[in-house]
């Protein structure tokens, strides 16, 4: 059953990743779109009204270098789950993989708040002086991803140093 439930997580974290990186093109050739998405998502007091294409595609750009942590770490959960599915649970590479995406998982929570501030920032450059935005945005939501994966990064790196104790006692036997 681990092994079916590790092939389907494999299969989906790909899913996932060329979703994503689809409605990513998606967006980049229909920037309107992504700007009615962007209006109906972000609580932000902008002039909606007021900005320009350049700034959606300012706010797309910074949207993507946030999305692209994720990504990144989809393509190491992927390669962990493949592995688990082949029958390879403990392996050095599977823990460094898993290390890998909690450490990515990690730095886009954290990152979030980055992100809302540059959106803020990118949209409301040409709003007068005193009626620019700068929105940050953390919430629990944020908190509970990160301490998952402080949790997962703990519970990989344990892994990986006992992968390499592993190894150290097998060449002392």
């Amino acid at each position: 059953m681990v092994r079916l439930f590790s092939l389907l997580l494999a299969w989906g974290s790909v899913g996932a990743l060329v979703l994503v990186a689809l409605g990513a093109l998606y967006f980049l050739f229909d920037i309107r779109s992504f700007a009615k998405s962007a209006e109906a998502n972000l609580g932000m007091g902008i002039q909606w009204s007021t900005v320009t294409a350049g700034q959606w595609y300012g706010a797309w750009v910074v949207t993507v270098l946030y999305l692209g942590v994720g990504l990144w770490g989809l393509f190491y959960l992927h390669r962990a789950f493949r592995n688990f599915a082949q029958g390879e649970f403990f392996s050095l590479s599977n823990s460094r993989d898993l290390r890998w995406f909690s450490i990515l998982l990690f730095v886009q929570a954290a990152a979030k708040p980055v992100h809302t501030a540059l959106c803020s920032v990118v949209l409301s450059l040409n709003h007068g002086p005193g009626q620019k935005v700068l929105a940050i945005s953390f919430g629990s939501h944020e908190l509970q991803i990160i301490a998952l994966a402080m949790i997962l990064w703990v519970i990989s790196d344990l892994l990986v140093k006992g992968r390499e104790l592993e190894h150290e006692n097998r060449l002392f036997v």
